[in-house]
């Protein structure tokens, strides 16, 4: 029905008039329910009962419902301030000046235009003067609005830590923070109450310690340490989750959060907890890169666990790695770096080493980026000795530094090497051209290899036919100069991942243990990613995202919402969305997207074009799936149907370019290349390749047949290798308790002081933070149970109180601090809160005031 509202002078409410329905008995049942109903807590909840009262001539219904809004604040009335929506700052404050049938109408108070915008889009902001707080949970509206309104309040003072329930936030200050990581705090932090400091990303990890999950809020000290002793004695493990996109803080969170375990749990470990921080500099030399959206962005995921003996002190720990980015290593977007070992290597090597190595200046190098060579924000000889000093540190020998230094100068070179066509070859082969046969003497160098012998596997390829009179017969076909680029680039890469997987393996060497009771692990693998080209490397990042999402609706949404039921609180569910269906059609056998394209990089004529087709055909009607040109952006709809996969994840729809799948997937060098590589002089290059050796030796014996040493290039799936890593990483995650660490990035510039609310808000929104908060809003995100608060009264109880059960102390416990009935609710073997509604600090006066 058409609604219209005017301002009185002096009214507190807008006086609303309405025209009478047609039909009674459609909307009589519904009115009846709203007058039954709990008052409503919400802007939404408060217009649905407005509007549908007003749609009823009956004075007495419209009364009944006048009645249950009674309790509310006048999120509706004329001039109350709310948060409408804004397209850059996320949301701005404002003033109600109308109300329509679907629509509010508020004025900005900054000026500017009118916004009108519906019901689902405007919050109730608190009144003016409000102060920010620690934990959103006790802001008095928990909505998206007012989260992002209180992070820009703590980050404009420079606290850059908040708290929604258990969930750590955490914006990147962009900048040094003095003082906020010293040994002191870490010692005022250790084995502290949640809430009895600020916020801290070391603070995350006495919530695992004390709260096991759910019990977080009402701790004390000596409550911690009973916590403690039990996760220690059921052998409890953690997990520490932290994500977020590019350049919002995960590298730096995660060694922080590494740091603080070593020094608060392994005073007596000595070297081992030193080598365990100081792994962290190797890594992101070879690991980390500078892009577009940060200047130390870890291009690799890893789990790095802390192992504890029975007496919680360290033993040893270990990395797992996934998905290094080796496009990366050829070539660089425009402004960005490759690995930061390059860079590192050319601007601190001594002049023996320079001259070893046959290092010239960057930009010589093909493989580097001559735009981005040097940085002004990035120290890359002094960085060059930390770098040093870690290796150090870890225990590596200056023969296995030499080792790592000379296989990094032969991926540089052998950029170098390019190739022309050879006039000489009818069937339209390559040689290496004349100007680079310094590069290829340098790269046969340093590998240990002929010369010869490398021009050789670089610009042709060992095959065996398969048709004809002359079955089996191995042949040599020449490769073209972009085919031999491919060669070269596969070899690129294929040294540089082994280096990688190597450095990871022996640094897991240096600090070695036998057995552990438990560990603490931390989990730094990359947000979810869009950009405008997406290729294999975004579709294996979201689909670990999609599997993460799982698992923190699982954590935190499903498994709370599970405990509700079972304490049968009759709390409202929270609907979210289940994104297994997602998950199946990228890892389902058979039909899956991962399988599929593995068999078509069998093919011995696949193609991205068929590959694409073919998924498309098998899951036609997928609601996850749909073609490109129904993208909203125009580069994405200008594609062919057989050139894109646009897929819907849990954060958005983001649209694949297929074309370089096949190749990417593949991670097998062709034979020419193993059968190389396996006769190396040099032991080391020989360890890098362990598989082609093996496969080496076994060619040589006289019964093994010419298709067994040269069949068609074997298949090493990336994406089937990522998702058995992805699932055993998931199985370990369900057996620990879980702390999850949302970082943000308040700015694309990495500007200090610079906070971008559109840009933060839909990371919040990717990151599942608005279904939490729906859920804290009609929840009880805090709890404990009866007999843990009896405890930790029962010293300061006097003797008639301390006679009582623990479910009739806390009740009148509730009684004697004031506390409203429906600022809890008892459950059957604990007490829950409403958001902000914990303070039993002042239990203790009260009580013995009472007495």
């Amino acid at each position: 029905h058409r609604l219209s509202a005017t301002r009185t002078k002096g009214a507190t409410h807008p006086t609303v008039t309405s025209t009478p329905p047609t039909s009674r008995a459609s909307v009589y049942p519904h009115v009846c329910a709203c007058a039954k109903a709990e008052p409503p807590s919400s802007l939404r909840m408060r217009n649905i009962c407005v509007r549908i009262a007003l749609a009823k001539e009956s004075a007495v219904l419209w009364a009944a419902i006048k009645e249950q809004l009674q309790g509310v604040e006048g999120a509706m009335d004329g001039g109350q301030r709310v948060w409408a929506p804004h397209p850059d700052e996320g949301y701005q404050l404002g003033l109600i000046v109308d109300v329509s049938t679907d629509t509010l109408t508020v004025d900005p108070l900054q000026g500017g235009k009118s916004v009108v915008a519906s019901y689902d889009e405007v919050f109730p902001a608190a009144d003016e003067g409000a102060p920010d707080v620690d934990d959103n949970c006790s802001l008095m509206y928990l909505n998206e609005a007012t989260l992002l309104h209180n992070l820009r309040m703590r980050y404009t003072k420079g606290q850059i830590y908040t708290y929604v329930a258990n969930i750590l936030l955490a914006v990147n200050p962009n900048k040094e923070v003095g003082g906020l990581y010293t040994s002191e705090v870490i010692r005022r932090y250790n084995g502290r109450s949640l809430g009895t400091l600020p916020p801290h990303v070391f603070a995350i990890e006495e919530i695992r310690i004390q709260a096991a999950r759910t019990d977080i809020g009402l701790i004390s000290p000596s409550y911690a340490d009973k916590a403690y002793r039990e996760m220690k004695s059921m052998r409890c493990s953690q997990s520490i989750i932290v994500s977020g996109e590019s350049g919002a803080g995960k590298t730096e969170s995660t060694k922080f959060i590494l740091r603080y375990l070593t020094e608060s749990y392994g005073a007596r470990a000595g070297i081992i907890e030193q080598r365990i921080v100081e792994a962290n500099p190797l890594l992101e030399s070879f690991g980390n890169a500078k892009t577009m959206r940060n200047n130390n962005s870890s291009r690799f995921g890893k789990f790095s666990e802390i192992h504890y003996n029975a007496k919680h002190e360290v033993v040893g720990g270990h990395v797992s790695h996934y998905l290094l980015e080796k496009s990366r290593i050829c070539s660089q977007s425009a402004e960005e770096r490759n690995y930061h070992v390059f860079y590192r290597m050319l601007a601190g090597a001594s002049p023996d080493m320079r001259q070893a190595l046959g290092l010239q200046d960057g930009a010589s190098f093909t493989y580097l980026n001559p735009a981005s060579l040097h940085d002004p924000n990035l120290q890359d000889e002094e960085e060059f000795s930390h770098l040093t000093h870690s290796m150090d540190c870890i225990g590596l020998s200056p023969s296995e530094k030499a080792d790592l230094f000379r296989v990094v100068a032969a991926v540089l070179h052998l950029g170098n090497v390019s190739f022309e066509e050879n006039t000489k070859d009818k069937k339209g082969g390559s040689v290496v051209s004349v100007g680079s046969m310094t590069s290829l003497e340098g790269v046969a160098g340093l590998l240990g290899l002929e010369k010869a012998e490398l021009q050789r596997s670089l610009t042709s390829r060992v095959m065996t036919t398969t048709k004809g009179g002359n079955l089996g017969t191995i042949i040599n076909v020449p490769l073209k100069p972009d085919q031999a680029c491919n060669a070269r680039d596969a070899l690129a890469k294929a040294l540089y991942t082994r280096l990688f997987s190597h450095i990871v393996k022996r640094v897991n060497q240096c600090f070695p243990f036998q057995s552990s009771a438990h560990y603490i692990g931390v989990l730094d693998i990359a947000g979810f990613e869009y950009f405008q080209v997406n290729s294999f490397e975004q579709f294996c990042i979201n689909y670990c995202n999609e599997k993460l999402q799982q698992f923190f609706n699982s954590r935190i949404l499903r498994e709370e919402q599970d405990l509700y039921k079972k304490e049968s609180l009759g709390v409202t569910e929270v609907m979210f969305m289940d994104n297994q269906d997602c998950i199946d059609l990228i890892e389902h056998k058979k039909s899956g997207v991962v399988d599929l394209l593995d068999e078509e990089c069998k093919l011995p004529k696949g193609s991205p074009q068929h590959f694409t087709d073919i998924v498309h055909s098998r899951h036609k009607d997928h609601f996850r799936l749909c073609l490109p040109r129904k993208s909203k952006l125009p580069f994405h709809r200008n594609l062919r149907d057989d050139e894109g996969l646009m897929i819907r994840h849990f954060a958005g729809a983001v649209c694949y370019m297929t074309a370089e799948f096949l190749d990417k997937n593949n991670d097998a060098l062709h034979a020419s290349l193993e059968q190389m590589v396996a006769v190396s002089k040099d032991d080391f290059i020989k360890q890098l390749f362990p598989d082609a050796t093996a496969t080496s030796g076994s060619a040589s014996s006289p019964s093994s047949s010419p298709s067994s040493r040269t069949k068609k290039l074997a298949l090493v799936s990336v994406g089937s290798k990522f998702r058995t890593q992805l699932n055993s990483l998931m199985e370990k995650l369900k057996t620990t308790g879980s702390s999850f660490i949302r970082c943000l990035k308040p700015n694309l510039t990495m500007v200090p002081g610079q906070f971008v609310g559109g840009q933060i808000l839909s990371q919040l929104q990717c990151a599942g933070m608005i279904s939490v908060l729906e859920l804290m809003q009609g929840g009880y995100p805090s709890r404990a149970q009866f007999s843990d608060l009896y405890k930790m009264y029962q010293p300061n109880l006097p003797a008639r109180l301390s006679g009582l059960d623990p479910r009739t102390f806390c009740r009148a416990l509730f009684r004697a601090t004031g506390m409203r009935d429906g600022d809890f609710k008892f459950g059957i073997s604990r007490v829950f809160f409403r958001p902000g509604k914990v303070q039993l600090e002042v239990g203790i006066a009260v009580l013995s005031s009472c007495t």
